[in-house]
């Protein structure tokens, strides 16, 4: 089976996990406790009203009824409208508003795992039993163990407090920027050449936002929601560094001679990728489910608090369609985890069973 014979039989069996998904969703939200016409008339709550608001929301429907339209909704992509948190607004518009914000602390999110944790964790499977690699192997527990929630009102009250504790403020330094407040993502809005005018880029001009500021304000929200990734990877990398290096090839390597640096890069560290493959792409997801809570604590205001606050607030449309995106980005990660292995480890071959 050729490779795009595979991802087109990956995408076609995608779709019933998909109505699956779907019908999940839909079992959730709709048959939940919360009444969204309770929270849309609120205190002018009156019978009368209530029958109309279920009229106009087609709630006065059978569920079979209400399943249909919401499964073809979804795959139609007709998101609907917004029933509490954006009356009359467009669930899409109200989803694409706050999604760059939560794109911007994933990114980063995901980065800092990346660039860390897998490093740490090479470098200490490459210096087994040293005092390096017990510190490096001590700290990824515990950065694996601490809850993003608590890890989050500890550096948000260390920062808050930098000025008393380290001798300089958090909050002035470079940029201004508050502790608990949404990065200002202005500057995505710059042309091209401005990447190249640091008065219009990097610093911020006026009232508008600038690199600087937005990468300062979302790296405390970013490290706390990759703390546990980054613990992960890097005791995964440390053991997938160790398997390495005492298999067979390895001694065949050194036995024709090569050196120490040709070894480990050639083969060590690019084998050592290929369990690390499942894991990060595992954990992109995990980032997005995990940023309801660091949202909340660093007021980010993008979609997990966005999703809690359609929760809450018996906005099912909203709550719906973002279970359902959710879903479809499970699955999209997932194709791409098996693309990935044969661009790391062209041994992979997609068979059939």
């Amino acid at each position: 089976m050729s490779r795009h014979q595979y991802l087109a039989r990956r995408i076609l069996l995608s779709f019933p996990v998909l109505i699956i998904a779907g019908t999940i969703a839909f079992a959730m939200v709709y048959l939940g406790p919360i009444d969204p016409v309770v929270a849309i008339l609120g205190q002018q709550y009156t019978p009368e009203a209530a029958a109309q608001i279920r009229e106009n929301l087609g709630m006065n429907k059978p569920l079979w009824g209400q399943y249909i339209n919401f499964m073809t909704s979804m795959f139609t992509l007709d998101l609907g409208q917004s029933w509490v948190i954006n009356p009359g607004q467009s669930a899409k518009n109200v989803i694409w508003s706050y999604t760059p914000r939560t794109i911007w602390l994933g990114f980063w999110a995901v980065l800092i795992p990346l660039f860390i944790g897998i490093p740490m964790g090479f470098y200490a499977g490459l210096n087994s039993n040293s005092w390096n690699d017990y510190l490096t192997s001590f700290g990824g527990i515990v950065w694996r163990a601490m809850p993003n929630f608590w890890l989050a009102v500890i550096l948000m009250t260390i920062l808050a407090n930098s000025e008393q504790m380290f001798g300089f403020d958090w909050a002035g330094w470079l940029v201004p920027t508050d502790i608990v407040t949404p990065p200002d993502l202005a500057f995505l809005a710059s042309p091209a050449d401005a990447l190249f005018e640091p008065a219009s880029f990097w610093w911020t001009p006026g009232d508008d936002g600038s690199f600087v500021g937005a990468l300062k304000q979302i790296l405390p929200a970013a490290l706390v929601l990759g703390s546990a990734s980054m613990g992960n990877e890097m005791r995964i990398g440390r053991t997938a560094v160790l398997e390495t290096i005492n298999s067979n090839y390895i001694e065949t390597a050194r036995a024709k001679g090569l050196t120490r640096r040709v070894i480990v890069w050639k083969h060590v560290f690019r084998n050592a990728m290929i369990p690390l493959v499942p894991i990060i792409t595992s954990e992109a997801y995990l980032l997005l489910g995990g940023s309801v809570l660091v949202e909340l604590v660093f007021a980010i205001n993008g979609i997990g608090y966005l999703f809690l606050q359609s929760i809450i607030s018996g906005d099912l449309p909203l709550a719906g369609t973002l279970i359902f995106l959710f879903s479809v980005l499970l699955i999209v990660i997932n194709i791409a985890q098996d693309f990935l292995y044969t661009v790391i480890d062209p041994r992979v071959g997609y068979q059939e069973d």
